[in-house]
């Protein structure tokens, strides 16, 4: 299988991009990225501008695409900005490879996604699900992890002390309500790509402990 990998440098992605080069079910990986990613046996790493995507099909046809995109409202510095990034990139760059022949999406979204939140974070992945469900993919996967647990190139402070609460609490905490490992939501993703049933699958938080 060939997979678009996108979000390769951030926390989840990096996982995905670890174990699909070692997945032997995956015979090459392009993940275009803003940043220069070091070199591996099975990896295209095109650099690419985001806000001006070319139309190169060598860069967006595969068998599968894992869309783990995605930043925070401090990091983007404006709503508008985190629409773009968590909404728009996803969006365009499926319909791209939706074009180019891929019949899996996998995205990454959020637990409570939901266009009708009163939380914008959670109303923007929600629009981000439906706008990717809009362009029927054979098989559509979307993972919902809760709280991510893993160390983060910004500093998240709130994130950290939360992750640090739930730790604690795990032995008593259901499976919903516990922080979600990077690694396990990136096997999630990787095993969908790979094998989901034709049309729409939902991974929960609680699949993902």
């Amino acid at each position: 299988m060939h997979l678009l990998l996108l979000g390769a440098t951030g926390l989840v992605g990096s996982h995905v991009l670890e174990l699909a080069l070692a997945d032997p079910r995956v015979t090459a990986v392009t993940a275009p990225a803003r940043k220069p990613l070091p070199s591996r046996p099975g990896l295209s790493a095109p650099i690419l501008d985001f806000d001006k995507l070319p139309q190169d099909p060598s860069i967006w046809t595969a068998d599968a695409v894992i869309c783990a995109l995605g930043t925070t409202l401090k990091s983007a510095g404006s709503r508008e900005r985190f629409h773009r990034v968590d909404h728009d990139y996803p969006v365009e760059i499926a319909k791209l490879a939706k074009v180019h022949g891929a019949r899996c999406f996998v995205l990454n979204s959020a637990k409570g996604a939901d266009i009708k939140s009163l939380f914008f974070y959670s109303r923007v992945k929600g629009e981000t699900e439906r706008d990717i469900l809009a362009l029927g993919f054979e098989r559509t996967v979307l993972v919902r992890p809760g709280l991510i647990d893993g160390p983060r190139p910004e500093p998240r402070p709130m994130e950290q002390w939360a992750g640090k609460v739930l730790s604690v609490l795990k032995p008593v905490l259901p499976s919903s309500m516990q922080a979600n490992r990077p690694e396990a939501i990136a096997r999630a993703m990787l095993d969908a790509a790979i094998s989901a049933a034709p049309g729409v699958t939902v991974v929960p938080s609680e699949k993902l402990v």
